[in-house]
């Protein structure tokens, strides 16, 4: 029988129009703190240093750097999962980022999930300095380098941009043997890296957004279901046993997020399909203030989560 996909709620922390009502210490706390009372398994937010303004015009958001915020969310809390949903690995040193990685994970108690992709903004990779074209071998080295680094042994590596030459990174994380690794995307190429070289994979709903996102389009259940079959079919051909977890966005059925009873169809048909990790969000136009927020997430857990766990 199919297990219940466990649920991670992307927090507020895009809404740079309310600073007081999502943006301070005390909100991250409270949603935070929130969602682990309401029995929900996870926390998410994701990665944009440099957005550029036609993307945000078109729609885009703004975001807090992922290892701070989730840093406070760790500090609010005691069970509740951290997950990057997603991190750009190729906008930074792999170093710097198992560095900033580990240490959130040391300090929240082994509760970090890296969830990392190629990313899609050519703009923002401009900005940072970091070449476009070479977005998706940045992403595997940089999985690569990681590992590397989290072993606790010294690491000599050629990187393309840079010399490692002897170098030791301590402490270990608290994950063994490192936080869990998902990949992010929908390509076939994002499959086969998350069943070669990660934990999980974190296809999204891509829908209109597509074309701008640089990735397949995935709307539904069923546009999901043949990418798991070619995950499992590689997985067996490369002869992995370890489990592939899988997160995929929950849809706008009427009723949104809040306990309809097609929402509810839905997130059971996802499990049935394979998913064991489901993305919500209580942030739309619906809500206003970290009060609606709130409550919203009281209110799913009561008429969602509690009937169906």
């Amino acid at each position: 029988m199919p297990t219940f996909p466990r649920i991670t709620v992307g927090l507020p922390t895009t809404r740079i129009a309310d600073p007081e009502q999502f943006l301070s210490a005390d909100a991250v706390a409270e949603v935070a703190t929130t969602l682990e009372d309401a029995g929900f398994d996870a926390c998410h937010v994701t990665d944009h240093p440099a957005p550029d303004a036609r993307w945000l015009e078109g729609g885009g958001h703004h975001a807090l750097d992922p290892f701070v915020a989730l840093s406070f969310a760790a500090a609010a809390t005691t069970t509740l999962r951290l997950q990057t949903y997603i991190f750009v690995a190729g906008y930074r040193n792999p170093f710097l980022s198992a560095k900033s990685a580990l240490s959130l994970d040391l300090l929240s108690g082994g509760r970090l999930t890296l969830g990392v992709a190629a990313g899609y903004l050519k703009p923002e990779f401009g900005a940072l300095g970091v070449d476009f074209d070479e977005r998706n071998e940045l992403l595997e080295e940089a999985i690569e380098v990681m590992k590397l680094a989290w072993t606790g042994e010294t690491v000599s590596y050629e990187g393309r941009h840079f010399r490692a030459r002897g170098v030791r990174m301590l402490p270990r994380p608290l994950a063994d043997p490192h936080p869990p690794i998902w990949m992010g995307g929908n390509s076939t190429r994002a499959i086969r890296r998350a069943v070669e070289s990660c934990q999980g994979w974190a296809p999204f709903r891509s829908g209109r957004i597509a074309a701008s996102t640089r990735t397949a389009s995935v709307t539904s259940v069923e546009d999901l279901a043949p990418r798991i079959e070619l995950a499992r079919r590689h997985a067996a051909a490369i002869g992995r046993t370890e489990p592939l977890d899988i997160c995929f966005s929950a849809g706008d059925n009427e009723g949104g997020p809040d306990g309809s009873a097609a929402h509810r169809r839905e997130l059971v048909r996802l499990g049935e399909a394979g998913v064991t990790w489901v993305s919500v969000g209580f942030d739309d136009a619906r809500t206003r203030t970290r009060r609606q927020f709130v409550e919203r997430a009281r209110r799913y857990a009561d008429e969602v989560l509690a009937p169906l766990r």
